[in-house]
Order: structure tokens, then sequence, then C-alpha cells
């Protein structure tokens, strides 16, 4: 491609080149644009989440802290399965969304605070399919682990 780029170039002076190459730039850019803008507004709203004010209790401040970490996480991972290819990926974000649900889970839990309704996980995404529900809307039914059921128990 860069030999054929060069060739081009030399045929045609270094100003065509210049179009060629932002032809070339603005196709992928164009390409990834709805991942990119998925996944900035994933940053973006995890950023904000993470912006707490301090309580004074640690634990509390810790877990308002990292529960919006862990959905940046998990929504990031929701953009890679809508728009990524590699299969390896894929199954990596599934686990994230899973993982990262629980861990919210028992942050909620071990503050003994309630947990999210449940709704399914988005982790069969195929890829460049665009579902028109949001994220937070396809969040998903938190499959807990055995002990994650044990503290669930343990509460009052």
């Amino acid at each position: 491609m860069l030999k054929r780029t060069i060739l081009l170039a030399a045929f045609l002076g270094s100003a065509p080149f210049l179009s060629v190459f932002a032809l070339i730039h603005a196709g992928a850019q164009t390409a990834e644009a709805p991942f990119l803008a998925e996944n900035g507004a994933a940053m973006d709203k995890m950023m904000s989440g993470m912006s707490v004010k301090p309580t004074g209790d640690v634990d509390a401040d810790f877990a308002a802290m990292m529960i919006p970490h862990h959905q940046g996480a998990i929504d990031m991972a929701i953009a890679e399965l809508r728009y990524g290819k590699n299969e390896q990926l894929r199954r990596i974000s599934q686990e994230i969304i899973v993982d990262q649900q629980q861990e919210i889970a028992a942050m909620r839990l071990a503050l003994g605070q309630p947990l999210p309704r449940d709704t399914s996980a988005p982790t069969q995404i195929p890829p460049g399919d665009t579902p028109s529900a949001t994220p937070q809307a396809m969040q998903g039914s938190m499959q807990m682990s055995p002990s994650m059921n044990m503290h669930r128990s343990k509460q009052p």
C-alpha cells in the first residue's frame, strides 16, 4: 500500500499525494467513528462518575468511585461487542461485562446498598449490530458466583 501511495504521489505531484493520504485517513476514521463515539461517551461518563465529593467514609467513597469505573469497563466492552470483529477480544469483552457486573454487585452488597434490577446481559451482540437500546438499558442479569451468594445470605 505504501509503495502504491508513493508511486501515485510521484506520478501526480506532492499536492495530490496529500489529498490521497487525507482520503485514506478519512475513510479509516469514518469506519471507526461509531465505535470511537460510543467509547468516548463511555469514558466521559466514567470519568464524571468517578469525581465524587469525599464523605468521610473511605469505604463508601471507594465504592462510589469504583462503581462508575467498572461501569465504564462494561460500556467499553459493549462497544467492542458492537463493532469489534476479533473473536478473542469479543470473548474477553463478554467476560469483562460479567466480571465487572459481579464486582459492582459485591461492592453494593458490602455497603448494604440495594442491587440494580435484573435485566439481560449484552454479551451476544453480533459484529456491526447497533441495537437502538442504550447500553444502560441493555445491562445484564447478574449471575452471581457462589461466594457472592454467600455474602448476600449474610446480609440482614
